[in-house]
């Protein structure tokens, strides 16, 4: 079997089995950006992302090990062997949350206590990288097998001139740690300890505008459906509404664009389902439509 031709599933099983943890019962959780198993006798998840993210996740768990130690609400990290490679993947390790079935996930005004409490802790003894808009898609989109030359043309142009608007922003909150890609759906229950919400997914974690950690909860309303009286919830438990804020549109559109990278990678993989989703974001963008609901 060559490199290439080892699946996510595989790579799992491969690193659970090298880190001496139980396989059984494997089966997949979350099967969109980031491909998540769940280890059910071992009360775990592995995580399965390109082995080219190695780095960004080795910082994603010295940065959860720290956030644990400050008590912050955080999915944790595995005391287990991590950053397993098999082929083209790279297997981290952490600790499962187990959801009620019924029980509706955190509200909108959750994750704005997570982030008001997030960005008023100091900078962490983690390296972290500077925050850049775009470089995920811009990776994505030079060597993407799926786009037409047409396509690429148009998203590096895009890409070009966001990222210009964007270095000519002033930001309100001024920088300090943040997520990176912060919206209710990184946040689970918390059922080992009490119910509170947690936070997971740390990768893009970096030191940039707090405002960067705001704007996809508020994407959601353009684009997911998200009711106005979460955006008004979240807007409270935060403390500050950026809507006023002249750079507000620029970051929606900076998301829009930067939401397509896993798709692009997942069609240039072989998966059908995201080529077509991947297919009709890039046509309503390029059409100029700001509320066509994904």
């Amino acid at each position: 079997m060559t490199e290439t031709a080892i699946t996510p599933e595989q790579a799992a099983r491969t690193a659970a089995l090298e880190a001496g943890l139980s396989v059984q019962g494997l089966v997949p959780i979350h099967q969109q950006a980031t491909l998540v198993y769940h280890l059910p006798a071992e009360r775990l998840v592995a995580r399965v992302t390109p082995a080219g993210e190695s780095e960004s996740m080795k910082r994603s768990i010295a940065l959860a090990r720290w956030l644990a130690a400050q008590d912050f609400w955080i999915v944790e990290a595995a005391d287990v062997p991590q950053l397993i490679s098999h082929g083209p993947h790279v297997v981290t390790f952490w600790k499962h949350y187990q959801q009620e079935g019924g029980h509706p996930p955190p509200y909108a005004y959750f994750l704005g206590l997570l982030l008001r409490r997030l960005h008023s802790l100091p900078e962490p003894p983690v390296a972290l990288p500077a925050h850049r808009p775009l470089t995920a898609v811009k990776d994505a989109v030079a060597v993407s097998t799926t786009l037409t030359d047409d396509d690429r043309r148009w998203m590096e142009h895009r890409v070009q001139g966001l990222t210009a608007a964007y270095d000519a922003l002033d930001f309100p909150l001024g920088t300090g740690l943040i997520h990176g890609r912060a919206f209710p759906g990184n946040t689970i229950w918390d059922d080992r300890r009490h119910v509170w919400p947690l936070i997971g997914e740390w990768e893009t974690a970096a030191i940039g505008p707090r405002e960067i950690d705001l704007v996809s909860t508020f994407h959601g309303a353009v684009r997911y459906g998200r009711r106005p009286r979460c955006i008004r919830a979240f807007i409270r438990a935060y403390g500050y509404d950026p809507q006023p804020w002249r750079g507000m549109p620029l970051l929606l559109q900076i998301r829009d664009l930067e939401s397509l990278a896993p798709w692009i990678r997942r069609a240039d993989a072989g998966d059908q389902d995201a080529r077509r989703t991947l297919l009709y974001r890039l046509s309503t963008l390029q059409l100029g439509d700001t509320e066509a609901e994904w």
